[in-house]
């Protein structure tokens, strides 16, 4: 078995078709089928269902896929590992964001971090706590900055970055509004505005206010905000998002909630490019490397 041959299975996999798999790979489709055939000989098991219409994993090629993304990973940190003891951190990073990631500001740490490791491939996307914690454990993503995760998956490292407590957002107008503290159970009936299940703190406000009424769904912290100022609704978030409007009203909670938990979440290896982003994003934030 080679590691070409994982990576070949592993873009038919995700692309669900041999062509596309192929164009995203830059190789010949023959040679791609040849590649998969020889691995499905090899393991004694059909990998793909293949019909006209359609390209999908058997039960085999399902097992198989969440190991060979850990096996390409594992590859890809070996290559980091030699790069970056010569000095010469290269290859790819692939990176998972919340979209408002109070502890640093993540884009002034990566364009130094680009500048520093300019033949390390940048890649960044933004997403669900749960969906970006995830994606590292399948290894789709070498690091994601997220909230710290209900139920961790294996094979990842969680290590704590920040904390802060959790305010009500609300109108000025709101008869809340005026409060020097707000009991959960003042906000009994309140039609609440969040963001969509597994973003942002949703999954910690469920878990604080049982039975509430989530009007409106967003995914977004600027929408979230906006319908909170003209009178949507409620909602609560952490205590940072007060600095990014002046039109809506925060207010302490009187309850001791648990605290909204920022996390950084690797490979178990971390990569090489994840490691030296981890400790750049930590130097920044004011925290120890280790």
């Amino acid at each position: 078995m080679e590691l070409r041959q994982l990576s070949y299975f592993v873009a038919v996999a995700e692309e669900c078709h041999f062509t596309r798999a192929a164009k995203r790979l830059h190789v010949a489709q023959s040679g791609l089928s040849a590649s998969v055939r020889s691995l499905e000989r090899e393991l004694g098991a059909d990998l793909f269902v293949r019909n006209t219409r359609q390209v999908r994993l058997t039960p085999a090629g399902t097992a198989l896929l969440a190991e060979a993304r850990r096996t390409l990973a594992a590859s890809t940190a070996c290559v980091d590992a030699v790069a970056a003891v010569q000095g010469l951190l290269r290859g790819s990073l692939t990176i998972g964001t919340l979209q408002c990631l109070h502890v640093v500001h993540l884009p002034t740490v990566l364009a130094t971090f680009v500048s520093t490791y300019p033949r390390l491939d940048i890649e960044l996307r933004t997403g669900g706590s749960g969906e970006l914690t995830g994606q590292v454990a399948q290894g789709k993503l070498d690091v994601a900055f997220v909230a710290r995760p209900a139920v961790r998956p294996d094979d990842v490292v969680v290590t704590h970055l920040a904390s802060e407590p959790m305010v009500l957002a609300c109108a000025p107008s709101h008869p809340l509004a005026s409060s020097a503290r707000v009991p959960l159970a003042a906000l009994a009936g309140e039609r609440f505005v969040d963001f969509a299940p597994d973003w942002g703190p949703r999954d910690l406000v469920d878990s604080v206010v049982g039975d509430r009424h989530v009007a409106l769904e967003v995914t977004d912290v600027h929408s979230l905000l906006d319908m909170v100022a003209v009178g949507l609704g409620v909602a609560l978030v952490p205590q940072s998002f007060s600095v990014k409007t002046d039109r809506v009203q925060f207010i302490g909670l009187a309850d001791r909630v648990p605290k909204w938990e920022t996390v950084t979440v690797t490979s178990a290896p971390p990569s090489a490019g994840a490691t030296a982003l981890v400790t750049d994003v930590r130097r920044a934030a004011g925290l120890a490397s280790g």
